[in-house]
């Protein structure tokens, strides 16, 4: 028997709707908000939703694309508007929705329209982004294979450095081919065994622990409780330090068996080179997911991707570069983004044009001195640019190591012990 949800706030369309349908063989569901709408959505996949627009707690729209972004838009949904709200129904095709429905709702309209509904099959969905698409870039690959070795013998796992899509990019990656997913964070009520049951062999993820409630850390630590016995694996994601979620009211014996096994996103600092292919990937997967219209990085903004100050904030950075992607899809006003954009919404502190304009000042000295003072600022750039990474100044500079150190101790610059290293 097919299962439909009905979404909306006025009782007597819920209610008029359920007898219409379950007259005619279809078992209903009804929710009152979108709150009640993700808990029933949580527990199982209706084969189609029937969604109202306006609603107290969360409007349709924004369920709609919450769930499209989570990718559990895996059945049709048709949208319920009154006269006002048509343009935005109509709208809500472009985030995932099938049909829209016009209230009052005649009856032969709303049986036809199910019917198509159920018929309709759903265009196939791309894949989540892994971490395997970026194989090309060295230091991921290393990270990957870490992940994975990690999570061959521990079923809980802690990814410290990002969250949100970025922490889910890592558990998407250890997702076995059509296993289920269950994401905590949608979750306002109790978990119950019967849920966790259902997603048995899957996957648990929390995309920010810092962001769960009372309620949602009891669930984190019911399912914590029994992820060997149902064959789960779980992977949640913090970029604060997880101490610092004692203060917050956390049960400390909780958060020591989440610190248990953990892993940190590698630092982006030295990898300029790899950001634009990264950045890339990135911006296919937004736009595959229905997030952003289609757009292009230019060449010019890939190049300037690579001359952000990254390593400023290595823990923070994959967080940075996913929000920076993001926000350059959504509000570059061309189909190609230009390096222009990228200035206009890059979180730097020193931009290119900053650092030629100190070159300037250089030709009132004389040459020794213009030359010394060019040197040291070519050294300080690229030392920042490859994180300290004297192997691979040293490639970059065309200077022998032992010649490179003495260069830099001639010019003062200061090397810490990690440089050294």
């Amino acid at each position: 028997m097919a299962i439909i949800l009905v979404v909306d706030d006025e009782v007597g369309i819920r209610e008029l709707l359920s007898e219409i349908l379950i007259d005619e063989g279809y078992d209903v569901r009804l929710a009152e908000n979108a709150t009640a709408a993700r808990r029933i959505r949580g527990e199982l996949r209706p084969d189609l939703v029937l969604l109202d627009i306006w609603m107290p707690d969360t409007d349709g729209i924004s369920l709609l694309k919450e769930w499209h972004a989570a990718g559990l838009l895996n059945m049709p949904v048709v949208m319920m508007s009154g006269h006002g709200t048509i343009d935005t129904a109509v709208e809500a095709t472009r985030f995932g929705a099938f049909d829209f429905l016009e209230k009052p709702i005649a009856l032969q309209k709303l049986l036809s329209t199910v019917q198509k509904a159920m018929k309709h099959d759903s265009a196939p969905q791309h894949p989540p982004l892994t971490l395997e698409a970026f194989g090309r870039s060295g230091f991921v690959k290393e990270f990957k294979r870490r992940l994975e070795q990690a999570a061959a013998k521990s079923s809980l796992l802690l990814i410290k450095g990002a969250t949100g899509g970025m922490a889910e990019i890592c558990a998407r990656t250890l997702q076995p081919p059509r296993a289920p997913w269950l994401d905590l964070s949608t979750l306002s009520s109790a978990l119950t065994q019967d849920m966790l049951e259902k997603v048995s062999g899957g996957l648990i993820f929390v995309p920010d622990l810092a962001v769960l409630g009372k309620m949602q850390q009891m669930n984190l630590a019911y399912a914590v409780d029994r992820l060997d016995k149902l064959n789960l694996q779980l992977v949640a994601a913090i970029a604060r330090p997880v101490s610092s979620l004692i203060e917050s009211g956390w049960d400390a014996k909780l958060l020591t068996r989440l610190s248990e096994v953990w892993l940190a996103l590698p630092p982006l600092a030295g990898h300029a080179d790899e950001l634009p292919e990264i950045a890339s990937l990135l911006l296919t997967n937004f736009i595959e997911r229905g997030e952003v219209q289609p757009k292009r990085l230019s060449s010019g903004a890939l190049n300037v991707l690579r001359t952000l100050p990254w390593k400023n904030q290595p823990e923070a950075s994959w967080g940075d570069l996913y929000a920076l992607v993001r926000n350059l899809a959504l509000t570059a006003l061309e189909d190609e983004i230009s390096a222009d954009d990228v200035r206009r919404v890059a979180p730097v502190e020193e931009s290119a044009e900053s650092e030629m304009a100190s070159l300037l000042p250089l030709f009132e000295h004389q040459l020794r001195e213009a030359r010394d003072a060019f040197e040291k600022l070519y050294f300080e750039h690229h030392l920042r640019l490859e994180g300290g990474n004297m192997t691979k100044l040293a490639e970059r500079s065309g200077l022998e190591r032992t010649h490179l150190y003495r260069k830099l101790k001639q010019l003062g610059i200061a090397l810490n012990k990690r440089h050294e290293d």
